[in-house]
């Protein structure tokens, strides 16, 4: 048997208004996903525990099975991992996002007008980090470019406790409040200030300006974390697993349990990505040797973020197409389970994530199971009456083979 999770991230909602209250999932066309539900099983799941904040992180890691109360030791370290930072256990990590401010004077009257600054592209963002890193180097101090607008910095031999606010949670919000406070905060804002005055002129942002594009204006810091150990997936599931991402926190999660994580051409996180090429890499793990593969989509949720009500649609239906359509395709014949499923909601009408349970549809390949459900959306998930606590609770029933 191979299993395959196909992961749409903040794929979920709430009632939109532009769409006369219904969800994305309930407009999106998604004939492929839709059968699987009829013929599978639709139910709902909590994926983030009680008084843990609704990340990617802490959600991601409950829907591979791993317990975040028990393993969680930030979001930096993860993609640290990915990157490749050799960490040690008494160093701190922070995600450093490229982000446009408004352009007053003093930072703190500023308003946060792009949390990933308008998507700049990794050869961008390393112009720019480059030029900071030169700038505030020294012993204890290391800045290291990610993928995209995402990267990381590490303090060597520091102490935890800064308080720190994702960027996509205040869109289009002023940033007073929400400036660094608490451990290392006075080192964190003299970074941000310094990239502001770095930033301003750089040819980068100056060539971005004149094609129309948001500049990054200014570096943002979150997601504070100390080296992470999570159990190897092979020896909690007795399964080979691999991991397809765009996202260097998934790839790092990935890294850290022991699992591949696969590259893919034209993978951008983004609803431009490589959908299919996403789908066809997992077929291909699964013929060499892979037992488990986990394929992550950022797209839907980088569009909630951004109240991008039709391409979050336009990102489901390609799912459906180029992901599910086609795994379905070329696994025709083979025995495997498929399951389908967001980590998180992230709602169009506050454009971040939020901690409501979310929908799930289990498919096994030749075997029709159905629970009454119609389609795959969040109300029929809540009416099936199917529910699990937890993520890891429902990766250990998915990996059974024991239908209800």
């Amino acid at each position: 048997m191979k299993y395959i999770v196909v992961l749409g991230d903040g794929m979920a909602d709430w009632p939109v208004k532009e769409l006369d209250g219904k969800t994305p999932l309930d407009v999106a066309v998604k004939p492929n996903i839709d059968k699987c539900a009829r013929e599978g099983l639709v139910g709902m799941v909590k994926t983030v525990p009680d008084g843990m904040k609704p990340g990617s992180d802490t959600a991601n890691l409950s829907v591979m099975g791993y317990d975040p109360k028990e393993c969680y030791s930030g979001r930096s370290p993860l993609e640290a991992a990915s990157i490749g930072v050799d960490l040690n256990p008494e160093d701190v990590t922070y995600r450093c996002n490229m982000v446009m401010l408004s352009g007053e004077e003093d930072v703190a009257d500023t308003t946060m007008m792009d949390y990933c600054a308008g998507e700049i592209s990794t050869a961008e963002a390393d112009e720019l980090i480059s030029a900071l890193r030169e700038e505030i180097a020294k012993d204890g101090i290391e800045l290291y470019t990610g993928v995209s607008y995402r990267h990381c910095l590490v303090l060597r031999d520091a102490e935890t406790g800064a308080d720190l606010t994702p960027p996509h949670d205040i869109s289009l919000k002023p940033v007073r409040d929400y400036l660094p406070k608490g451990t290392n905060s006075e080192l964190l804002l003299s970074i941000i200030n310094t990239s502001r005055r770095i930033f301003k002129d750089h040819p980068v942002n100056l060539k971005r300006i004149a094609e129309g594009k948001h500049p990054a204006t200014s570096v943002w810091f979150w997601g504070e974390g100390r080296k992470p150990s999570l159990k190897l997936f092979e020896d909690e599931y007795g399964l080979k697993g691999a991991v397809i991402s765009a996202v260097d926190l998934i790839k790092g999660i990935a890294i850290c349990a022991g699992m591949d994580s696969i590259d893919v051409e034209g993978a951008t996180g983004n609803v431009d990505t490589n959908f299919k090429g996403k789908a066809m890499a997992a077929v291909k793990a699964l013929r060499e040797g892979a037992d488990y593969v986990y394929i992550h989509m950022e797209a839907p949720d980088e569009c909630g973020h951004r109240h991008e009500v039709d391409n979050k649609i336009l990102s489901i239906e390609k799912i459906d197409s180029d992901v599910v359509r086609v795994i379905k395709e070329e696994m025709a014949g083979e025995d495997y389970s498929m399951m389908i499923l967001p980590d998180h909601p992230t709602p169009i009408e506050v454009m971040t994530h939020v901690s409501d349970p979310v929908p799930f549809v289990i498919y096994r390949s030749g075997k029709v199971l159905g629970n009454g459900a119609h389609m795959y959306s969040e109300k029929e998930g809540e009416k099936t009456g199917l529910f699990f606590e937890s993520g890891p609770a429902l990766l250990k029933y998915f990996l059974t083979g024991e239908d209800k």
